[in-house]
């Protein structure tokens, strides 16, 4: 599960999860879902593999999202789908979408960039918690 929240002139996301797979995959949903209106609209035609290293949690969970952030514009695709899977030494992870449409995409914001400020991730009684704050 994800939710958004205000954050001085820029966006901050807050996700829980169970597992850090999950919270890894709903923190990439979350991000694509700031980008666009509808997300069900970016069908998973396209597969894009990412590996990503690192053993701290919250340095990993900010250079898998900028990782997805930097290929999307690079690329000018959409992903709405993520199949992740967190090690003690990175994760390795798919991300479906396809390529930007704007005749079916409805772009909502334009993310510029992930920050590290205020970034989280950290388990609790209940599962995984993360927090990151996005430039928009």
């Amino acid at each position: 599960m994800f939710e958004f929240f205000d954050h001085t002139a820029d966006l901050g996301l807050r996700v829980t999860a169970p597992d850090l797979n999950s919270l890894f995959t709903e923190a990439a949903v979350g991000l694509f879902s700031m980008m666009t209106d509808d997300l069900s609209a970016v069908r998973p035609n396209l597969a894009v593999p990412f590996t990503v290293t690192g053993t701290d949690r919250e340095y990993l969970l900010f250079d898998w999202l900028r990782e997805l952030l930097l290929y999307a514009d690079e690329h000018r695709v959409l992903f709405s789908r993520f199949d992740v899977s967190v090690t003690d030494s990175g994760l390795s992870a798919t991300a479906h979408g396809e390529p930007l449409d704007p005749a079916r995409h409805e772009l909502a914001r334009e993310v510029k960039a992930i920050t590290y400020h205020e970034l989280k991730v950290e388990q609790t009684p209940a599962g995984w918690l993360a927090e990151v704050i996005v430039d928009i």
